[in-house]
């Protein structure tokens, strides 16, 4: 199986893993659960977007190709461990996406019709909302939104999906006008009320920021990504 001149099939990754999962396998893999696989996700995910910049920097894809290994890693690790729960297999993921992608684009497999990208996430999400109907773990339209997201970037899912399902949301003018209430009330904050009263008002100026990003089309987790290293740049030069 190490031939250097072998390329393992998708058939073969699968058997793999489920060897590691074995009786005779890893003893490492062996254990690991639903819930102990929660931060390999996350790295591993974080690690794929920056094997992106990585490339655009360097114009070299090998670090992007280990790292989409490493993601589709975890990916098949959930579901073998499903398999051996009984809840389902890698087979019923790749079938249950696939319906999906068929689904949705209803204008590439179907009669449906679009002009611009703009009308594909329009019907994407009705056809998605339509998905979702009487589904028990859908509990409401802003809940359905995952904690588990980073808060900026949830923040404005949240600001948005609430524009759309309950009331619209500000202007700029008025996000403008609460973050400006916001900075006059950081500059009276007293030292007693120092803890909590501080902590409402910065986090009602990240909700009025991001919203203003949302406004925009702009993603406020990527803007302050691109400072943070902006930042670092002005105390650690990069290497010409």
């Amino acid at each position: 199986m190490n031939s250097k001149d072998k390329k393992y099939t998708y058939e073969e990754f699968l058997e793999i893993i489920k060897m590691l999962r074995g009786e005779n396998g890893c003893p490492w893999d062996r254990v690991q659960t639903h819930d102990s696989l929660r931060p390999c996700m996350m790295e591993e995910a974080a690690e794929l977007l920056a094997s992106i910049r990585i490339y655009h920097q360097t114009g070299n894809a090998e670090n992007m190709q280990e790292e989409l290994g490493d993601v589709l890693l975890q990916v098949v690790m959930h579901a073998q461990i499903a398999a051996e729960e009984g809840l389902f297999t890698m087979e019923d993921v790749v079938d249950d996406v696939s319906r999906k992608m068929v689904r949705r684009h209803p204008h590439v497999f179907g009669t449906g019709s679009v002009d611009t990208p703009e009308e594909v996430l329009t019907n994407w999400e009705e056809i998605k909302k339509e998905e979702k109907k009487d589904k028990e773990w859908v509990s409401s339209p802003l809940r359905d939104i995952p904690k588990e997201l980073p808060a900026l970037t949830r923040a404005a899912k949240v600001l948005k999906k609430a524009d759309k399902c309950y009331e619209p949301g500000n202007t700029y003018e008025q996000d403008i006008d609460a973050l400006q209430k916001s900075v006059d009330a950081l500059r009276t904050c007293s030292a007693e009320a120092y803890g909590k009263e501080l902590e409402r008002i910065m986090a009602d100026m990240f909700m009025q920021l991001s919203d203003i990003a949302r406004l925009y089309k702009l993603s406020s987790e990527q803007i302050l990504t691109d400072r943070i290293e902006d930042f670092i740049e002005k105390y650690e030069k990069t290497p010409s």
